[in-house]
C-alpha cells in the first residue's frame, strides 16, 4: 500500500520530490487513458516528457466542473467500468451531476486520509462514531464511515432525517463523536436541549464539514455541547471528505498533500497569487485511479501556508474558507458572503445562527432581506416587531457587509433547519 512509502511529517523537500515523482506519472496516466487530457494537452502543445516535476503543474490546463459535466457520465473515467468498484454523484442541482468513480485503491486511500482527518479530532478505535451524513450518492455518509472503520471505532451509520432517533441513539450506545455538517449539529443540539438531554451525552468531539462555517459558529457548537469541533474538507470530485482537516489548534487545515497537491490561483487571472493571499482553490489528484484530475478549480477561496504546524505536522495548511468565488453576492456593488453574515448574528446574544438572505430588485435596485431567528430565551409575544432588537441586528449585519439590509425577526425554529448543506440564499435577482 501507498502509506508505507510516506509518514506524517514529512520534510518540504521529502514532500516535494514525493509530489513531483507522482505528478509525473499521472501526467502520462491520463494523456493515456483520458482522452479529454490527451487533447486539452496536445492543443497546448505538451507532452508528459515536458513535465519533470511539481513546479512544471502551471504548464497544464485547468478542470471544471463544467468539463465534468460536459463528459457525463463517464467521460473522464481513467479505468474501465470493470475496475470501478463505487459511484458517487453531485445532486445535480445547477446542471446535471457530476460523476466519480472509485477503484478498490482509491477507496483504501480515501479511507486512509478521512481516518488521519478523525485522529486530528481526537478520535481513536475506543471512540463510537456516528455518521449523520447522508448516505448515498453524496460522499459523506460513505466516506466518514469508512475512515471511521480504518481507525477501529465502533460506527453508528445513523445518516439524517430523524434528529430525535439520532439524540436518543446518542444517549442510550453512548456516542463520543459525531460526523455531520455544522448546521445539522447546531439543530441538534438544540433537539438536545428541548429534550432535557444535554447532560446525558457522553460526546467529546465533532468533525463537521460539507458547508461554509465560520470560528466563532465552531466556538458557539463547542458552548452548547461542550466538545470539541473540527472542519473536515473534501468535495466527491476530488475523493469526497478527508481532503483536509483542522488539528486542535485550529489554525488551518492540514491537507493530505501527498495525495492532493493544492494551489491557490486569482479567480480572475488563474494565476498563482502569493502564499498567505486569499485566492480560488485548486487540486491536482496525485494517486487517483478511477477519474484522476488535473488543476480542478474548486471554486472555493481560501488562502495556504506550509509553515510548520504547532501541532507539529509539516503538511500545508488552508485557511478557514471565506466562502465561494460562485456563491458570492454582488449587492448595489458589494460582494457579499453568507458567512460574513453568519459571523456577525453569533455576536447577538438574542439570536441564534439560523438565517435566511433574500435579495430581490425593486425598480432596478439590489434589496437585501435577512430573516433572523429570536433565541427562545427571548422570545415573547411582541419580539417580532420590536425595534430596538432590529436596529442592533441592523447595525450589525452593516458593520459586517458595508451594506445596510432589511431585518426580519422570526419566531424561535420557524426557519428550515437542514440535514445537509444548507441553504442560506434566495436570490430572486437569478429568477426572473
Amino acid at each position: 500500500m501507498i502509506w508505507n512509502e510516506t509518514k506524517e511529517c514529512m520534510s518540504r523537500e521529502e514532500m516535494t520530490k514525493l509530489q513531483s515523482k507522482r505528478l509525473v506519472k499521472l501526467v502520462d496516466y491520463v494523456y493515456h487513458n483520458v482522452p479529454f487530457y490527451r487533447k486539452k494537452m496536445q492543443a497546448l502543445g505538451i507532452i508528459p516528457a515536458d513535465i519533470k516535476g511539481i513546479e512544471d503543474i502551471t504548464k497544464l490546463p485547468f478542470t471544471t466542473k463544467d468539463d465534468l459535466r460536459d463528459n457525463y457520465p463517464f467521460g473522464l473515467f481513467a479505468r474501465p467500468h470493470s475496475e470501478i468498484v463505487r459511484i458517487h454523484a453531485s445532486s445535480g442541482t445547477t446542471g446535471k451531476a457530476t460523476v466519480v468513480g472509485y477503484t478498490r485503491y482509491d477507496l483504501e486511500v480515501w479511507a486512509e486520509c478521512v481516518a488521519r482527518c478523525m485522529t486530528m479530532a481526537g478520535i481513536g478505535r475506543d471512540d463510537i462514531v456516528q455518521v449523520a451524513y447522508g448516505y448515498g450518492l453524496f460522499t459523506g455518509g460513505l466516506g466518514a464511515h469508512s475512515g471511521a472503520e480504518k481507525i477501529g471505532a465502533m460506527v453508528v451509520p445513523m445518516s439524517t432525517g430523524n434528529s430525535k432517533k439520532l439524540t436518543d441513539m446518542m444517549v442510550d450506545f453512548g456516542a463520543t463523536a459525531i460526523a455531520c455538517t455544522p448546521s445539522y449539529l447546531l439543530h441538534i443540539s438544540e433537539v438536545l436541549e428541548n429534550g432535557g438531554m444535554l447532560d446525558k451525552i457522553k460526546l467529546k468531539s465533532a468533525i463537521c464539514g460539507a458547508e461554509p462555517w465560520t470560528e466563532k459558529m465552531r466556538q458557539e457548537i463547542e458552548g452548547k455541547l461542550n466538545i470539541t469541533a473540527h472542519d473536515i474538507y473534501g468535495l466527491s470530485e476530488i475523493m469526497g471528505p478527508g481532503v483536509a482537516c483542522d488539528c486542535e489548534y485550529h489554525e488551518g487545515l492540514h491537507v493530505c498533500e501527498d495525495h492532493f497537491y493544492p494551489e491557490i490561483v486569482d479567480s480572475k487571472t488563474l494565476e498563482p497569487v502569493a502564499e498567505g493571499e486569499l485566492g480560488e482553490l485548486v487540486f491536482t489528484t496525485l494517486t487517483k485511479e478511477g477519474i484522476p484530475l488535473i488543476r480542478y478549480r474548486t471554486k472555493d477561496l481560501t488562502s495556504i501556508t506550509r509553515d510548520k504546524c504547532k501541532c507539529g505536522r509539516t503538511s500545508a495548511r488552508i485557511s478557514r474558507f471565506k466562502g465561494r468565488s460562485d456563491d458570492m453576492l454582488i449587492i448595489r456593488g458589494v460582494n457579499v458572503f453568507p458567512s460574513q453574515v453568519e459571523a456577525a448574528l453569533i455576536d447577538v446574544e438574542e439570536v441564534t445562527p439560523h438565517y435566511m438572505m433574500i435579495v430581490d430588485r425593486v425598480n432596478n435596485l439590489d434589496q437585501l432581506e435577512i430573516q433572523v431567528e429570536v433565541d427562545s430565551k427571548y422570545y415573547t409575544d411582541e419580539i417580532k416587531g420590536i425595534e430596538k432588537l432590529n436596529k442592533k441586528i441592523e447595525h450589525v449585519i452593516q458593520q459586517a457587509l458595508g451594506i445596510k439590509a432589511k431585518i426580519k425577526i422570526v419566531e424561535p425554529m420557524s426557519l428550515k433547519r437542514s440535514e445537509g448543506k444548507a441553504v442560506h440564499v434566495i436570490d430572486k435577482r437569478k429568477l426572473v
